[in-house]
């Protein structure tokens, strides 16, 4: 592993400060500590012995190996590449091989033990930039259909057409910007985490992770839909407020409150009624 940390030394020195540097990625960084901590709290679980697992080496191996000669044929040919799209590739071939080693080494019954923070680890991965441009598009759109239906049910006069609303005396625009994919990521990231720690039921763990998009949608399209009457009913100079600047927080703490009742209903339901339990 100290081999494999050495071999991609510059890559991972690239990846740390492209990640300090960006609000989208920043979350990269705490990513390999999250999956340390998971490892070490499952260590008691650790066989004593444990075969290595051939065919899972051999497939990641591969894999890693495929990306990584992908990724020196396009510098070697020269084709354009953004940094977030060369990291992508490095980033994905040194997580490839780092499942190939463990699999070697650590062996088929341990990686099964451990297999939610090895898998975690790809979250250490940016999006390609044709990824990351489609996906904030997708909530981007989300976000303004989300809010356009809370002005309709307000009873707010609107007019909607491609990302923009007409509100009375004021026009508004959904730019990427506001498409909270960044937040929407967090909001993913922790519930994987959460299901992990606190739910059994695999189906409830994967309720858990898709209820981030309706949550993510409605928060986003809340925050457009406030500051719009904002807008409206106090001035256009709110577009320019600090609710608009720097409210992302507050919104993303208000939309953890219907996350985390959701995950005490779904652990609730796992647990065993005292009248089925079996008599000790």
């Amino acid at each position: 592993m100290i081999v494999l940390v050495a071999c991609f030394g510059v890559p991972l020195f690239h990846l740390v400060w492209f990640a300090a540097t960006s609000e989208m990625y920043s979350h990269i960084l705490l990513v390999p500590l999250v999956s340390g901590y998971l490892a070490w709290m499952r260590r008691r679980n650790v066989p004593a012995v444990s075969k290595p697992n051939r065919l899972a080496t051999a497939v990641a191996g591969c894999a890693g190996l495929v990306l990584l000669a992908g990724y020196w044929l396009a510098v070697w040919r020269g084709w354009p590449m953004s940094d977030q799209d060369g990291l992508a590739w490095t980033t994905a071939a040194f997580v490839c091989l780092v499942f190939a080693v463990c699999g070697f080494f650590a062996g088929r019954e341990t990686l099964r033990t451990m297999r939610f923070p090895l898998w975690f680890l790809i979250f250490m991965v940016p999006f390609p930039t044709l990824l990351h441009n489609w996906l904030e598009n997708v909530l981007q759109q989300g976000s303004a259909l989300t809010a356009y239906a809370l002005f309709e049910m307000s009873g707010t006069p609107v007019f909607y057409n491609n990302l923009n609303f007409q509100l009375p005396g004021f026009a508004l625009q959904v730019a990427p910007v506001c498409s909270g994919i960044r937040s929407s990521l967090v909001l993913f990231l922790t519930s994987l985490v959460a299901g992990h720690l606190f739910l059994r039921s695999p189906w409830k763990r994967g309720i858990l992770a898709v209820a981030v998009l309706p949550l993510g949608l409605l928060r986003n399209g809340f925050r457009i839909f406030v500051i719009g009457q904002l807008c409206v009913h106090i001035g256009p100079q709110m577009i320019h407020s600090a609710i608009h600047r720097d409210g992302g927080p507050v919104f993303f703490a208000l939309s953890m409150v219907p996350f985390f009742l959701l995950l005490i209903l779904l652990r609730r339901s796992e647990r065993v009624p005292s009248a089925l339990r079996p008599a000790p």
